[in-house]
């Protein structure tokens, strides 16, 4: 293993540790293993909503006005392109936490979609294994930890990151430095950073239909997002 990939691994699982090592409230202790905590539930509030003050400041100046500029500038069939080929490269860590969770036919499932995408399907960028009845899945660290027994622990929001728990983070942090993309471009860091961006600024383009329906549904945006997000996530793991 190169150096640099030992590195980032390194780093991610240190990250990882270190949010699930983190002081556990007692709320928290009395979970099932692997619960999600209620939307209530929130012992980090103030800090969350500081830091989600961050991320809408972060949002409103930059993200947004540059995921709008992309719907404008790149076509539709492009766009779709691009996300295709981020996402086929997700399909190895969706496999393998498929299988770490006894999801045997999710597993094979996510490899026969990451073969024949990433060759007929032209690296990714047509999804050819959709259309062929072979359905996207959402394994992810997060849920593997979930079914091993980790307990959520609170509820948290980090500007550009989002959304999570600590046990999310710890998951969320591993899925990035098993992402094969980063490791082959990390020599190169213009390109690195180009792609990088490039993903935030789809990802963010994704979101913006759900923006004014947010927007009318929300008397707090905070909670409304918190509360989304759990209950989303409750069921990703019960599946």
């Amino acid at each position: 293993m190169k150096a640099h990939v030992r590195y980032r691994f390194g780093r991610a699982l240190i990250l990882a540790l270190a949010a699930l090592l983190a002081p556990v409230p007692a709320w928290a202790q009395e979970q099932a293993p692997g619960d999600i905590p209620e939307t209530g539930q929130d012992p980090l509030e103030g800090f969350n909503r500081a830091m989600f003050a961050v991320h809408e400041g972060i949002d409103l100046a930059l993200l947004k006005p540059a995921a709008q500029g992309y719907e404008a500038v790149v076509p539709l069939p492009a766009r779709v392109g691009i996300s295709n080929f981020y996402d086929n490269l997700w399909e190895i860590s969706r496999s393998g936490n498929a299988f770490l969770q006894g999801k045997g036919q999710k597993g094979l499932t996510s490899l026969g979609r990451l073969l024949v995408n990433s060759t007929v399907g032209i690296f990714g960028l047509f999804d050819v294994a959709g259309k062929m009845g072979l359905e996207e899945g959402d394994e992810d660290f997060d849920q593997t930890l979930a079914v091993w027994g980790v307990p959520g622990g609170p509820y948290i929001f980090l500007p550009l990151i989002g959304p999570s728990t600590m046990r999310g983070l710890a998951g969320w942090s591993l899925d990035q430095a098993a992402y094969p993309l980063w490791a082959q471009v990390n020599d190169h860091p213009a390109l690195r950073n180009g792609l990088v961006v490039l993903n935030v600024v789809k990802m963010r383009a994704a979101l913006l239909p759900a923006d004014q329906v947010i927007e009318d549904a929300a008397f707090d945006k905070y909670t409304y997002i918190r509360s989304a997000y759990l209950q989303r996530r409750a069921a990703q793991i019960r599946d």
